[in-house]
């Protein structure tokens, strides 16, 4: 099996579910380790509890992206671990060209919305603002743009009239379980092929 990595800020809700389908054989893949760029990141002690290697790579000076030199040490530490994909899950660093151009199309992010529609921050909050009837979640490829690589899957969420952004997030987040072990098995597989901005299978 190939090896995944999963980079993560924060509470670690979709790693949770990475490892839970990997041990389950739901996800054909072995977690090499978790990299965050918080040294208190729940994500990290969710690692060490199924006994992944949990890394924290300090993030450098810059609030939203990585030095080259410290995404340097990223790629290292990944290469180094025969890491073929990288997994974001709540990942809080954008990443720039080198990142990107030591593993073309081999890093995924999930996002909680339906892409293109509202990509960035506070999404739910933007979905009710705008009146949108459905939400849902979006595993795409990561570009130089922000929520902009090519879509993998998708899963739609509805609105209902009582939502808040929490609830929604909540009923979201259980799509984002579900998909993101959907499309990391479907880059693993290679049954696939990219036309124009479209992801179609092959097999």
């Amino acid at each position: 099996m190939k090896n995944i990595a999963v980079l993560a800020s924060g509470r670690g809700t979709n790693l949770k579910a990475i490892i839970e389908n990997i041990e389950n054989g739901t996800l054909k893949a072995n977690l090499a380790c978790v990299i965050s760029d918080q040294e208190d990141a729940k994500a990290l002690q969710r690692a060490r509890e199924h006994n992944v290697e949990a890394l924290y790579i300090p993030p450098g000076p810059k609030k939203t992206w990585l030095v080259p030199e410290v995404e340097a040490q990223y790629i290292k530490a990944l290469n180094d671990r025969d890491v073929y994909l990288v997994c974001l899950a709540g990942f809080m660093r954008i990443i720039k060209k080198q990142f990107l151009d030591a593993f073309p199309y081999r890093i995924l992010n999930i996002h909680p919305a339906l892409l293109p529609s509202f990509p960035g921050l506070n999404v739910q909050k933007k979905a009710l603002e705008y009146g949108v009837k459905f939400s849902g979640a979006t595993v795409h490829f990561v570009n130089e743009v922000v929520d902009g690589g090519e879509i993998l899957t998708q899963a739609a969420v509805p609105i209902l009239d009582d939502d808040t952004p929490e609830k929604l997030a909540e009923r979201i987040l259980k799509e984002e379980w579900r998909i993101y072990t959907v499309a990391i098995n479907l880059v693993l597989s290679g049954k696939y092929k990219i036309e124009g901005r479209r992801v179609i299978k092959t097999e």
